[in-house]
């Protein structure tokens, strides 16, 4: 309870708003506080002037003072290492659900005043700092947690500086309208359905491995058994084995062949599928009950099945 009235409090002061292109931080976005050391020492400053004047010590006005004047100096620094900051939206790659969104972000400064220890956080706690050097551009991924199949909006981020000397947190919030599609999390290895059939009339056995092709390069995804430990053995990296199928035979990943599963349980097994018949380069279609995509065979195939399984039942437009 207490959380939410904190939240709804924060939207009714800030007032914040999904924004799409460049931004650029100026003195009405920028927001400073000072923190828990910076209250001490203004605690501290505090009673070093009553001592002062209780004891009328010139010298201990003068010290006061000049703690004082470098205290009010580092809550400027603070203001002027966020302040005429740009910041771009990048894109985000799909990821299943599961891993991390690598979000990615453009800070341009243009100015000859370095940028220091910034960090960009989301509301769950996810952070990365950085700094961004005088009249450069730093591009800056925030790995945010993909929890479940669809779109995934990178919600609102707070950037903030504590520099130089923690005495005051300055911070502005950013949303913008970048957003990362959630493929549904693969289900674990299984073998795929035995509905194989000629591209013509006739029809052929169930699917199997046919003759070893090559190796590539390992994706997200990927069988287990079909890592080649032996060449990862060699410190050849992480690969995985090809295998040639027939050519002509297509497989229709159909979701009429789970009768008995839930629709998110049949979502992932299908992801499966299409992941091991892509890596057996077999011509495979999808069947949904609201799309059905043809027979194909390719990376832009196997990413329309995955991304018509992660959007089955949402809209497509909704973040």
């Amino acid at each position: 309870m207490l959380t939410a009235l904190k939240q709804q409090f924060r939207i009714w002061l800030f007032r914040p708003k999904i924004e799409s292109g460049t931004v650029m931080l100026t003195q009405r976005r920028i927001f400073i506080l000072p923190t828990w050391q910076g209250a001490g020492f203004a605690l501290v400053l505090l009673l070093m002037l009553l001592g002062d004047i209780n004891y009328n010590l010139s010298l201990g006005y003068a010290l006061t003072f000049l703690l004082g004047t470098l205290a009010m100096m580092t809550m400027l620094h603070a203001f002027r290492n966020m302040a005429q900051l740009e910041i771009r939206a990048g894109r985000a790659d799909a990821v299943f659900a599961g891993e991390d969104a690598q979000v990615a972000f453009h800070f341009y400064n243009r100015s000859g005043l370095p940028r220091y220890r910034l960090t960009l956080r989301d509301d769950g706690g996810h952070r990365i700092t950085f700094d961004v050097p005088a009249w450069q551009s730093v591009e800056v991924t925030l790995p945010l947690p993909a929890l479940r199949r669809g779109w995934m909006s990178s919600g609102r981020l707070t950037l903030f500086t504590e520099f130089p000397l923690g005495l005051f947190h300055a911070w502005s919030y950013l949303q913008f309208d970048t957003r990362c599609l959630v493929y549904p999390r693969p289900a674990a290895p299984l073998p795929l359905p035995a509905n194989l059939a000629q591209s013509g009339a006739g029809n052929s056995g169930a699917a199997g491995d046919e003759d070893f092709s090559g190796l590539r390069g390992y994706v997200a995804g990927d069988a287990l058994q079909r890592i080649a430990w032996k060449a990862l053995a060699r410190e050849q990296g992480l690969l995985v084995k090809q295998f040639s199928a027939q050519q002509g035979r297509e497989l229709i990943l159909d979701w009429a062949l789970l009768p008995e599963q839930g629709a998110e349980r049949k979502l992932e097994i299908l992801a499966r599928w299409v992941l091991d018949a892509d890596a057996q380069k077999m011509h495979y279609g999808l069947r949904l009950p609201e799309a059905e995509l043809p027979p194909q065979l390719g990376p832009a195939h196997r990413a329309e099945c995955l991304r018509a399984l992660a959007l089955f039942g949402m809209d497509e437009k909704a973040p």
